[in-house]
């Protein structure tokens, strides 16, 4: 199998993680009022780093910042 069937193989699937992880920063970005283009932007170029770096630098401290509230 070479590397063009491959990637054929496995674009059906990464397309709608790709979409969905986008959508889901994006919504959730606007909630917390954070940059939800750069983030939305940033889900439709790579799976998992955007979703992990949005937990470590928006969620966790969003939910400090209303525990201390």
């Amino acid at each position: 199998m070479s590397d063009k069937e491959l990637f054929l193989l496995l674009l059906p699937v990464l397309i709608p993680v790709l979409l969905t992880q986008s959508i889901l920063l994006f919504i959730d970005a606007k909630k917390k009022g954070s940059y939800p283009w750069f983030w939305g932007i940033w889900g439709l170029i790579q799976v998992p780093t955007p979703t992990l770096c949005y937990l470590l630098f928006v969620v966790w401290p969003y939910k400090r910042k209303q525990k201390r509230s």
